[in-house]
């Protein structure tokens, strides 16, 4: 059985992947996590008994923790996930965004090197085989603008703090590839939503600040689009293209969902109404709760993935739509309301973060 080392286990992401593939049945786990504010172990409670799950709690900028665990799991493949996601958050604190999206990137990239160099003469087979899948966004490409769609030739140009260290890292990735011949493969995403999300993106935190009664911010006059794409068909995605895609390229993975902010949040309200019609005192029509607020600064106005390439090249196809995949989301968060309010037990309450440059 082959061993995948996947950075971020713990998060949104990287938990969807995990159980994806523990369903397959086919690779063995190797999560490696940092438990940051947003890796979540109650995520993966039903993957914790399954001898082909293994976690590591570390950080991927430990140089020393992570050749370790090379040396220790000896994996067949990488795939990098482990990153500080969140726009508004890198606006407050951008440094963790470096040490963690640049400098861990740099870091895992040097030991997954260190590592194959030391396989092509202890298993060459092995070390032909070997892959490193590093995760990234379609943010890095900046503002579209009204027409067209990012393409995987289109130039980066990105906007936020996040963005900026997703493109530094992608760029890394690249030149492991071109310089040491490290066999890379990159994917850039569109906007993810379904289950175990952290409450600090925008979905998540509409459907539980609808749910306490409180107010459902939305920035600017809430036009931005974003292409959405969700959790598990962007993890059956990843699981091809780390099966099958071309060394030294990179693909694209969008919904085909674009909607605008304002339109997320008209739907969650009109699928709370349906699906939770008793209300929170005060609160008469959840579609009330919605204010718009002062603009995100720097805020790109519109993100579409064209997903061609992976479409074309490797058959995937997503299976939700918008509208099924927000249900499913909007279901799940009512139903585990013990995961999200652990969550909001910590140190994040649904506050506003990114307000101000």
């Amino acid at each position: 059985m082959p061993t995948l080392m996947l950075t971020g286990g713990a998060g949104f992401i990287g938990s969807a992947v995990i159980f994806k593939m523990l369903a397959a049945n086919h690779w063995r786990i190797v999560n490696v996590d940092k438990l940051t504010y947003s890796g979540h172990p109650a995520s993966l409670v039903e993957a914790e008994h399954n001898p082909c799950y293994h976690f590591i709690e570390a950080d991927i900028a430990d140089a020393a923790a992570m050749r370790a665990a090379f040396e220790v799991f000896e994996p067949d493949a990488v795939m990098h996930l482990a990153a500080e996601t969140h726009v508004d958050r890198s606006i407050d604190s951008p440094a963790a965004f470096i040490d963690s999206n640049v400098r861990g990137t740099f870091v895992l990239l040097e030991e997954a090197r260190h590592y194959l160099k030391g396989l092509k003469i202890k298993l060459p087979q092995k070390a032909r085989d070997f892959r490193f899948h590093h995760i990234s966004t379609d943010e890095v490409f900046g503002d579209l603008g009204k027409n067209g769609f990012f393409t995987e030739t289109s130039p980066y140009a990105p906007s936020s703090p996040y963005s900026a260290s997703k493109a530094a890292s992608d760029h890394l990735v690249r030149a492991w590839q071109r310089t040491y011949g490290l066999p890379t493969l990159i994917t850039n995403c569109s906007n993810n939503y379904g289950p175990r999300q952290f409450p600090e993106k925008f979905i998540p935190l509409s459907i539980i600040n609808i749910l306490n009664g409180r107010n459902l911010p939305i920035y600017g006059d809430g036009q931005q689009v974003r292409d959405w794409l969700y959790v598990d068909d962007h993890a059956e995605a990843l699981l091809l293209v780390l099966g099958y895609g071309k060394i030294g390229e990179s693909y694209n993975i969008g919904g085909q969902n674009e909607q605008r902010n304002i339109d997320v949040a008209t739907n969650i309200c009109e699928l709370l109404e349906e699906l939770t019609p008793k209300k929170p005192d005060g609160v008469r029509n959840y579609a009330d709760l919605i204010r718009f607020v002062e603009d995100r600064p720097g805020h790109d106005c519109r993100y579409a993935i064209d997903a061609d390439k992976i479409c074309r090249e490797l058959g995937w196809r997503p299976k939700e739509n918008f509208i099924s995949g927000l249900r499913k989301t909007v279901l799940w968060y009512l139903q585990n309301k013990a995961w999200w309010q652990a969550v909001l037990d910590g140190s994040y309450r649904c506050q506003r973060l990114g307000a101000k440059a």
